[in-house]
């Protein structure tokens, strides 16, 4: 059963038996502690580009130009939710802490959306009230594994971005639904990430988030994803003093993030965030790597 997070202490006791080494409670302390600052790199375009920044998603053709965004790297204060005297929200901050138990092998299922899927579908109808979900798509994350040459996994990605656009959420529903696509259309829906450690704490690399109502419209940079047979779009951002980051300290598997990339909504405070991997530089690199999955969801209200 699922249960809001909320503002609680932060861990006093962690099970070690999931990790490959020993965890000291002085080294969890200090990761649980992560001081105010971290680096985040945000995206700049050159004001003489004339093409629209792009990241291509296989190797390009010898003769394409490079229209990657600058990456720049900025210390920003981060902010620990477990701290907050009130807990984030989805149609505020843009994002929201909760809990779920699954026992779901993530990285051993040969039928993980058979098996996982319809627990997130569950999770976001529990916590939007949305009439309908449908959960899409997902990403396993492990630097460790990817090292290892394991197949269907990826890096933690440390770039603030977003995973979809005005442009991009629209057309992902035309694309999964072309069927009911004028029909749901018509109603409001959001999309909405639900991010989770497969084991925990995370030590290592956990993934901040920008409060909605901290971002301007001008910090968004439309990106272009460019894959072999189709195009996406994305929002890199650029950097502002007005960013207030987040994160959740020492997640655990049952530890969960609700993360809202688009609302068609203009009533919400909360339309699109931003979110990236950190580090702070306090933790010991022979700590375990953060190991993830996350599942994106469309939500019809």
């Amino acid at each position: 059963m699922a249960t809001g997070l909320g503002p609680v202490a932060k861990p006093a006791a962690v099970c070690y038996s999931s990790y490959p080494l020993q965890i000291s409670k002085c080294v969890l302390q200090q990761a649980t502690n992560m001081g105010t600052t971290a680096v985040f790199y945000y995206s700049e375009v050159d004001a003489k580009q004339a093409l629209k920044p792009a990241f291509y998603l296989y190797p390009p053709p010898p003769e394409a130009p490079s229209r990657a965004p600058q990456r720049i790297a900025h210390t920003c204060e981060v902010r620990d939710v477990r701290d907050l005297a009130e807990a984030p929200q989805l149609d505020k901050e843009g994002f929201a802490f909760v809990r779920q138990s699954s026992d779901v092998d993530f990285f051993g299922s040969d039928a993980l959306r058979a098996d996982y899927f319809p627990q997130v579908e569950a999770l976001v109808r529990e916590h939007t009230g949305a009439a309908e979900v449908l959960a899409f798509d997902y990403n396993l994350r492990g630097r460790a594994r990817v090292l290892g040459g394991e197949d269907g996994v990826s890096n933690p990605v440390k770039s603030v971005h977003n995973d979809y656009t005005e442009t991009s959420a629209p057309q992902r529903v035309r694309d999964l639904l072309p069927e009911r696509a004028d029909e749901l259309l018509e109603r409001r829906f959001a999309v909405i990430n639900v991010w989770r450690p497969v084991s925990g704490p995370v030590l290592k690399s956990p993934l901040g988030v920008l409060s909605a109502t901290s971002i301007r419209s001008q910090d968004f940079i439309a990106t272009d994803l460019i894959y072999r047979d189709r195009l996406g779009e994305v929002y890199s951002i650029g950097h502002s003093p007005s960013h207030e980051w987040y994160y959740c300290s020492a997640m655990e598997r049952d530890d969960v993030l609700l993360l809202k990339c688009y609302d068609s909504s203009r009533q919400v405070a909360a339309r699109f965030t931003g979110h990236s991997a950190f580090e702070t530089g306090t933790v010991d690199d022979t700590l375990p790597e953060r190991e993830s999955i996350e599942v994106r969801t469309l939500a019809f209200f």
